[in-house]
C-alpha cells in the first residue's frame, strides 16, 4: 500500500510498504486524511532528536473503520467516521501512576517513537480508536491537535472572569483560544501574522496583538486594567515566547508551557518568585480533551474548515514540506489525502 515517508531530513516521498492485518484486538483503519504537525515538520527538518529515520510521519487522523477483529466491542463498527488516540502509556512510571497517562514518561506517539499512519492502511488496539459522530472525515483531522490545546486550558485552570493571553495561534493555540473562550475567559490573542490574528478573533479571543508591530507590555497592561494576564498559554516554542510568557503573566498568575524551545532560555528569575508563579507544561492529551474537541466541533460555532491551509495528495508531499518549512508562520495546517 501507498505510504508517506521521511527517509531523511529533507527528503520526502512515496513509498510502498506491506498493507497490515489486524490481530483480535485491533481495528483496520481506511486512513482518509493526516495533517501534518510541527514535530513532522521538525522531523522533515532534521531537528527531531526523538525520532528514528527513516519514519511514517503522522498522527493527526480522519479514518473510516474497514474491518474489527473478533475482541473488539461492537460499539465499533465497520464504516464508522473515527479519528485516533496517537499515544502509548506504560502503566508503570511515575505519570501513570498518577494517572496521567498523557505524560506517560516512556509514551511513543505515532510518527514520532514509532511508525505513523499517512498510508493508506493503519491497523491500531480498538481503545485508541475515537469515533467522531457526524463531524466529517476531514475535519476529524484536527481533532488531536486542536486537543492539545484544549488540554493546556486544562492545565491552566481557566475559568470565566480570567484574562488569558495564548502565545501562537497555529493549530494548537487555536484550541487553546476556543477551550479558553468557551469557559468563559476574556482571550488575547498573540501572534505574528494578521492572519492567524483573524481567525483566533472567529474562533474566539476577543483581542488580537500582534507582537512583531505593538508594543506587547503595552498592550496587555491596557487590556487587563495594569495587572497582566491571569494565564499564558506559550504555543510556540522559542526562547523570546518563553520571557514573554513570564513578563506578561500577572502576579500570583499562571503560566503554562506547551511548546518546545530549540535552544537555552535565559529568565530574570526574580520573577518566578516575587510573582509567585505557577509554571506548568503541557503535554499531549487526554481521552477528555478529545471528547471535549468534538463535542466543541459538533456546536458548529466554529470555522473549522478554514484551519485548513491546503489538501494535498501524497506525491504533493515533497512540495508541500518545502513550503511549510520556508513560510512556517503562515501556514496552518496542512492535510494529506489518502
Amino acid at each position: 500500500m501507498k505510504a508517506v515517508r521521511i527517509a531523511a531530513p529533507q527528503e520526502i516521498g512515496v513509498a510502498e510498504i506491506e498493507k497490515p492485518v489486524i490481530k483480535a484486538d485491533e481495528v483496520l483503519l481506511k486512513i482518509k486524511y493526516v495533517g501534518f504537525c510541527g514535530s513532522d515538520l521538525n522531523t522533515y527538518r532534521g531537528n527531531n532528536p526523538m525520532v528514528k529515520l527513516p519514519v511514517v510521519p503522522g498522527h493527526e487522523v480522519g479514518a473510516v473503520i474497514e474491518e474489527v477483529g473478533a475482541d473488539v466491542p461492537d460499539t465499533l463498527k465497520k464504516g464508522m467516521v473515527v479519528t485516533l488516540n496517537p499515544y502509548t502509556n506504560c502503566g508503570n512510571c511515575a505519570s501513570c501512576r498518577n494517572g496521567r497517562y498523557n505524560a506517560c514518561e516512556h509514551n511513543e506517539t505515532l510518527g514520532v517513537q514509532r511508525q505513523g499512519v499517512m498510508c493508506e492502511y493503519a491497523a491500531l488496539p480498538w481503545t485508541k480508536v475515537i469515533p467522531a459522530g457526524d463531524i466529517p472525515v476531514r475535519s476529524c483531522a484536527l481533532i488531536e491537535p486542536m486537543s492539545v490545546g484544549f488540554h493546556a486550558v486544562s492545565r491552566a485552570e481557566v475559568t470565566d472572569n480570567t484574562f488569558v493571553m495564548v502565545i501562537g495561534c497555529g493549530m494548537v493555540g487555536l484550541g487553546a483560544v476556543m477551550r479558553a473562550s468557551l469557559r468563559g475567559a476574556i482571550v488575547i490573542a498573540a501572534d505574528i501574522d494578521d492572519e492567524k490574528l483573524a481567525l483566533a478573533k472567529e474562533a474566539g479571543a476577543t483581542y488580537a496583538v500582534n507582537t512583531m508591530t505593538e508594543d506587547v507590555h503595552q498592550r496587555i497592561q491596557e487590556i487587563t486594567g495594569g495587572y497582566g494576564a491571569d494565564v499564558v498559554i506559550e504555543a510556540v516554542g522559542s526562547p523570546a515566547t518563553y520571557v514573554m510568557a513570564v513578563n506578561e503573566v500577572g502576579f500570583t498568575g499562571r503560566v503554562v508551557c506547551i511548546g518546545y524551545a530549540k535552544s537555552e532560555v535565559a529568565f530574570q528569575t526574580k520573577l518566578f518568585v516575587q510573582k509567585e508563579l505557577d509554571i506548568r507544561g503541557s503535554r499531549n492529551a487526554t481521552p477528555s480533551d478529545f471528547r471535549a474537541v468534538i463535542n466543541c466541533i459538533n456546536t458548529g460555532r466554529y470555522p473549522i474548515e478554514k484551519f485548513i491551509s491546503k489538501v494535498v495528495t501524497p506525491e504533493e508531499t515533497p512540495d508541500a514540506m518545502k513550503d511549510w518549512s520556508e513560510n512556517p508562520g503562515k501556514i496552518f495546517r496542512i492535510l494529506v489525502e489518502l
